[in-house]
């Protein structure tokens, strides 16, 4: 087996049919036994999604017309992601690249000749490279105006955090342990972490380890979340009694941390529009032993699940452009259009219309979104606060399973939290109440 030809094929589909990179992996995988072999070709998938716009610039000068053949022009951005970003040894990077095109003589000879002509040039291609702002930045063009209209000031940071790897960040479930004794359990397995200050359940480990290398994991003393995500739980405030829901709740990771926050509740639903999305939901919270009701249905049709009976907080994750999350799913860059941005506000508004009747009179609603677009979120919460005389926005404040509000950014309304701040992925909070 090549290593290089699966990477090829893995990103041939993300490129060509659109699919996640999640789930072209997943798809890949169960044919590879070798976990070494594993972490190489997710190396290589996700470093080409990060670099790819620097990389496919760089492909097209080497090339005298550009390469219709998507496995042929994937394995040539592999064997440059090698060359350029890895410690791959030069002369085995194009070799192995090279042989991986063996169905393809031709392809062989062209690969070959790419990869020789960029170590000759390297130097000079790399600086054409910074001179294009696409390239330079690795995002595409539409993407790179939008985030510098929104975030003038922050807008360079933003790419450059985008095309970092991102930190991995545990949630210890407080209802079962403290976090002082996790990262004591941590420290005897000789795993480096450190609390996060501002938030009380967070720990951000040195580098990532597997799962199941976690002390308690299996007994669900911990969870994978990254930071941002976690102030959910504290910033929807429930208290003993109260009915909760969670709207577009898969896969569950802010599901299980409001029952592990407040185990008194009289019932937490989570609403998915997903089958096979809300069964991640079923085996997250099996995995914690807690207990939740949960419904698939449309979040924008509440008749079709609603039981007529009021919530006293409601989570709405909206769905959303991710672009917040951009290092952790870095094929967003490559997936995702302008014109999917209007079609998700339209989307988030109806789901915002459909579940405000849902809400007790004195009741929450936390509105988030993992995207740094103020169209997705600020504005978003402003026209409809314009439009529901009985809305009003509530400052986000600390509560007791909360550390401080000493993160993100005020906007005209709600919270911003721009990717890479504190070591977080970019979201957005706004605290809304029904008088």
């Amino acid at each position: 087996m090549n290593t290089r030809l699966v990477a090829a094929r893995v990103l041939s589909r993300v490129l060509q049919d659109g699919q996640s990179l999640t789930a072209a992996l997943d798809n890949a995988f169960p044919s590879i036994e070798s976990s070494k072999d594993r972490a190489f070709i997710q190396a290589l998938c996700y470093g080409v999604c990060r670099q790819y716009h620097r990389l496919d610039f760089i492909l097209s000068q080497l090339l005298d017309k550009p390469l219709k053949d998507t496995d042929v022009k994937a394995l040539a951005l592999v064997g440059l992601y090698q060359l350029k970003f890895m410690r791959v040894k030069p002369h085995a990077a194009v070799s192995e690249t090279v042989l991986a095109a063996r169905k393809k003589p031709w392809a062989k000879s062209l690969i070959n000749a790419v990869l020789r002509t960029y170590l000759r040039e390297q130097e000079g291609l790399e600086h054409k490279a910074d001179k294009c702002q696409v390239a330079a930045l690795s995002h595409p063009d539409w993407l790179i105006k939008q985030i510098e209209q929104d975030w003038p000031e922050q807008a360079l940071n933003i790419f450059l955090e985008n095309n970092q790897q991102p930190p991995m960040v545990l949630r210890v479930n407080l209802s079962k342990t403290s976090r002082e004794d996790y990262l004591q359990l941590l420290a005897g397995q000789d795993i480096a972490a450190e609390a996060v200050s501002f938030c009380r359940s967070a720990i951000r480990l040195d580098k990532p380890v597997p799962v199941d290398m976690l002390p308690g994991f299996s007994d669900g003393l911990v969870s994978v979340q990254d930071t941002a995500a976690q102030l959910a739980a504290g910033l929807l405030d429930v208290r003993p009694g109260h009915r909760v829901l969670d709207v577009c709740a898969a896969p569950g990771g802010k599901t299980a941390h409001i029952l592990e926050s407040q185990q008194q509740l009289k019932e937490l639903v989570a609403v998915d529009i997903d089958e096979s999305r809300m069964q991640r939901v079923s085996e997250n919270l099996q995995r914690l032993n807690l207990h939740a009701t949960l419904v698939v249905g449309d979040a924008a049709n509440p008749a079709s699940w609603w039981d007529g009976k009021p919530f006293d907080r409601i989570l709405l994750d909206a769905p959303c452009s991710a672009l917040g999350v951009i290092r952790r799913h870095p094929d967003i860059k490559l997936l995702r259009r302008a014109e999917d941005i209007g079609q998700l506000q339209a989307l988030q508004k109806n789901i915002l219309q459909a579940v405000w009747p849902l809400l007790a009179p004195g009741g929450l609603m936390l509105y988030a979104t993992c995207s740094i677009l103020k169209q997705e979120n600020e504005q978003q919460v402003q026209a409809f606060l314009a439009e529901h005389s009985d809305a009003v926005e509530l400052p986000l404040f600390p509560s007791s399973s909360l550390g401080t509000t000493d993160w993100g950014l005020n906007g005209a309304c709600g919270r911003q939290i721009l990717t890479g701040e504190s070591a977080m992925d970019g979201f957005y909070y706004a605290c809304i109440s029904k008088q």
